[in-house]
């Protein structure tokens, strides 16, 4: 079966003008934001290694812009996730004054911006997996399509642990501001737990506005 592409025509492609300037404002914001935060990054490798995500994920998505244009959404959100990434990178993430703002509100007993961050890393790769399924794959209207989604993001989250030990194991004391652990030493267990309650929420918010963006791509119906 061959994979599912959007086909583009002068019917077919009737997105508005401001949609089509969409994807390169976010890429230009998140271009702009990533230059600014590397100026007097709390930690030059904490922001290095926060922030690689970003440097490799938007040259990739602009070289493939047109062979495999991505939906309005997931470019919102793949934004908002390099944002999250960004602030984290330049603050650290145990450092991060919104966090720490949250924390002095709430009465908690650390910087929950980490919690958030994971939260994150769960809810946009959710809606980049289940795109990339839709589109790819035999699963687009499956009722596997959703639990296969969670999964991937899950994985991705234990893989995402498992470079964190290695950068601990590699880096000693200097991999602290990485971890961001704060003192838990569930901090790992609480990660993954994060990922896999915002990849969770994330299909059952944004599964039917997914499906509309999908639809503007003009998506061919599956054989």
């Amino acid at each position: 079966m061959s994979a599912i592409q959007p086909t583009f025509s002068p019917a077919t492609d009737a997105r508005s003008a401001s949609g089509r300037r969409l994807p390169a404002v976010l890429a230009l914001a998140v271009t702009v934001a990533l230059t600014v935060s590397a100026l007097g990054a709390a930690d030059p490798t904490t922001w290095a290694l926060e922030t690689v995500w970003v440097m490799l994920g938007l040259p990739l998505v602009i070289l493939l812009r047109k062979r495999f244009p991505l939906s309005g959404l997931l470019c919102v959100l793949l934004a908002a996730h390099a944002t999250v990434l960004i602030v984290g990178g330049h603050y650290t993430y145990a450092e991060v004054p919104a966090g720490d703002w949250v924390r002095d509100w709430f009465g908690l007993e650390r910087n929950p911006y980490d919690r958030f961050g994971h939260l994150m890393q769960g809810f946009v790769p959710a809606i980049l997996v289940r795109e990339l399924l839709v589109r790819t794959s035999p699963l687009r209207g499956s009722r596997w399509l959703a639990p296969l989604t969670v999964c991937a993001c899950l994985a991705f989250s234990a893989v995402f642990e498992m470079l964190e030990w290695l950068a601990a194991v590699t880096g000693g004391q200097a991999a602290d501001a990485f971890l961001a652990t704060q003192g838990d030493v569930w901090d790992t267990q609480w990660d993954m737990f994060c990922a896999l309650i915002g990849a969770t929420c994330s299909l059952l918010l944004l599964s039917r506005l997914h499906d509309r963006a999908l639809t503007r791509l003009a998506l061919p119906a599956r054989n």
